[in-house]
């Protein structure tokens, strides 16, 4: 499955966030996608220089088949320089509720960084979310990536109870958002579809 959606640069999706004159095109296209496996590898380099290894967290394709999953990239100018997910979580232990989607592997290749796009990528993966009838966005992210802790604050993410595999470790920082709907209406997202 893969769909787009096209536009002269990055939306500006809030007051104060960068626009960019590239061309930017949002395609959902599953995790298995050859792009989604070159920039996850990416992100897993990322994890290593930041962590000292790979995340080890299981992640199958299937995870993020809609509709209890979405994985999304984003292309500058023809090449894949963004991506993220979302999967479908039920209740569970650690404070986990039916109706929560965890986000995953949200990265900006070095080279794109500073252009709103790991906001746009957000944005449109809360969205979709949403849509699916998703009502909270939980993710696990670490002290070592101070950007991604500061994007989230910024959107209104605020600490949630630890989960997933690193939850006793020292580093690991759990966050969460809850969907309330109006927020995806319209202007926020530039009035365009999601993906």
């Amino acid at each position: 499955m893969e769909s787009t959606t096209t536009g002269g640069g990055v939306r500006q999706d809030a007051p104060g966030d960068r626009t960019s004159e590239d061309r930017v095109e949002f395609r959902i296209t599953g995790f298995g996608h050859p792009d989604a496996r070159l920039l996850t590898a990416e992100v897993q380099q990322e994890y290593v220089r930041r962590y000292g290894e790979a995340d080890l967290t299981e992640l199958h394709p299937d995870h993020f088949e809609p509709p209890a999953g979405l994985f999304l990239i984003a292309y500058l100018d023809g090449a894949p320089v963004a991506c993220g997910g979302w999967r479908a979580k039920q209740a569970g232990p650690f404070g986990l509720r039916d109706g929560d989607a965890e986000l995953k592997r949200m990265f900006v290749r070095p080279e794109a960084r500073g252009r709103g796009l790991a906001r746009a990528v957000l944005r449109r993966l809360e969205r979709t979310a949403a849509e699916a009838g998703r009502t909270r966005f939980i993710l696990e992210t670490g002290t070592e990536q101070p950007e991604a802790i500061a994007l989230y604050a910024s959107e209104g993410y605020s600490a949630v109870e630890k989960f997933g595999l690193y939850r006793e470790h020292e580093q690991s920082i759990c966050l969460g958002k809850e969907f309330g709907g109006a927020e995806f209406g319209g202007a926020e997202f530039g009035g365009a579809s999601a993906v």
